[in-house]
């Protein structure tokens, strides 16, 4: 799809960046209040993540092939009606079950954003130029993380949690809004014309197909190691460390700067690099900087710092390892780009659940349990990267 000018380019750009921020802002911004939401509402904060993931991950797997078959913008605009509706509910509960519900509720919108939005680059772009696409995208949705801790801890300084998701529902009804400037990106011509029942067959498929699954599950054990960080860090930065509520959301953001800094420098690499070539080195310098990190939780050497500086690395690399296995993975399945980025997606967002559980399982008042999960499953990653493809690494 050509546009006509900049300008429209632009505003798409901005809009799907926006709907790609969706996921990290849904969670990141009450981060600071999870230690507070605990005691409110009698439970563990932690399984609130969970249990968003959970309605996350399963809804993406029906959106994706209805997108294949009546277009991208419909499903977006159902998806934020949920999101807000999910927002308000979250809002306005009283129990760590109630909030739970709103939280598989908001998801089941939320997911619709991300996954349809890295469809839509697909559509409209060749593998190299989409890498580049999604590398700006990340610049975009680099910033939810940062402002997301930063103003949620804010708010629980003179409201409560509840205005969070206030906040959020507010948000969804701006993007409903938004999505008008919107091109469909799928047309009629292009839209499969067999029964949906056909068109979930094509998760088979692609289960199968080694090339796509191979860069599926580098980015998605790449996030078990991401996800243990942003669910265990409020804990070991407020609870273990004894940081300020109001000032984790500078830490957090400190680990998005450097994030922002990769992708950018990642729009020039695409360019001279192939992707196989770029996923490989950057998987490598996470593992490293997971293993620092394990190190330095378990002999204590650095104190706090023996915990930022290695996370600092580790999330860097995720302007590289997100854009090109994304890019990697949808440039083979163009005809069902739909339902390959929702499994996906699925699978990437899903980790968070293996993650929760772990720390659920392995926590013991530590950094402990984080910085094995980033090491172990960072060595994973990194693993999957270097296992050898037909396809790896091709360029357009």
């Amino acid at each position: 799809m050509a546009f006509t000018s900049p300008a429209k380019e632009t505003t798409l750009i901005l809009i799907l960046g926006a709907l790609m921020a969706f996921t990290s802002l849904s969670t990141d911004i009450y981060l600071p209040a999870m230690p507070q939401m605990s005691q409110d509402l009698r439970g563990n904060a932690e399984l609130t993540v969970t249990g968003f993931l959970i309605g996350f991950a399963i809804a993406q797997l029906f959106w994706g092939p209805v997108s294949d078959r009546i277009g991208r913008k419909l499903p977006l605009y159902a998806g934020m009606v949920l999101f807000a509706l999910g927002s308000a509910g979250c809002a306005l509960s009283d129990g760590i079950g109630e909030i739970m519900f709103w939280r598989v509720f908001q998801a089941v919108g939320t997911c619709t954003a991300p996954m349809l939005a890295r469809a839509m680059i697909r559509d409209l772009y060749g593998q190299t130029r989409a890498a580049q696409m999604l590398s700006t995208l990340t610049l975009i949705v680099a910033v939810a993380p940062i402002v997301g801790p930063l103003l949620g801890g804010q708010l629980i300084r003179f409201s409560t949690w509840h205005a969070i998701f206030w906040l959020l529902a507010a948000v969804g009804v701006l993007m409903f809004a938004a999505l008008v400037k919107l091109p469909e990106t799928h047309p009629l011509e292009k839209r499969s014309n067999k029964s949906l029942w056909h068109a979930f067959a094509a998760y088979g498929s692609l289960l199968k197909n080694k090339a796509y699954m191979r860069y599926v599950m580098c980015v998605t054990l790449f996030y078990v190691s991401a996800y243990a960080f942003i669910i265990g860090s409020p804990f070991v930065y407020i609870d273990y460390f004894g940081i300020d509520p109001q000032h984790y959301g500078w830490l957090f953001a400190l680990n998005i700067v450097g994030l922002m800094g990769v992708s950018a420098a990642n729009r020039r690499l695409v360019g001279r690099y192939r992707l196989d070539t770029l996923i490989r080195a950057a998987t490598a310098v996470a593992a490293v900087a997971g293993i620092v990190l394990a190190v330095c939780a378990y002999s204590g050497f650095g104190g706090i710092y023996g915990i930022i500086l290695p996370v600092l690395v580790f999330f860097a690399t995720n302007g590289i390892i997100a854009a090109c296995t994304t890019a990697a993975a949808l440039d083979g399945v163009p005809q069902i780009a739909g339902s390959a980025s929702a499994l996906l997606g699925s699978l990437q967002y899903g980790s968070g659940i293996v993650s929760s559980l772990l720390l659920a399982a392995l926590s013991d008042g530590t950094p402990h349990a984080m910085a094995l999960i980033i090491a172990l499953f960072g060595i994973g990653s990194m693993a999957m990267a270097f296992l050898p493809s037909a396809a790896a690494g091709k360029r357009k």
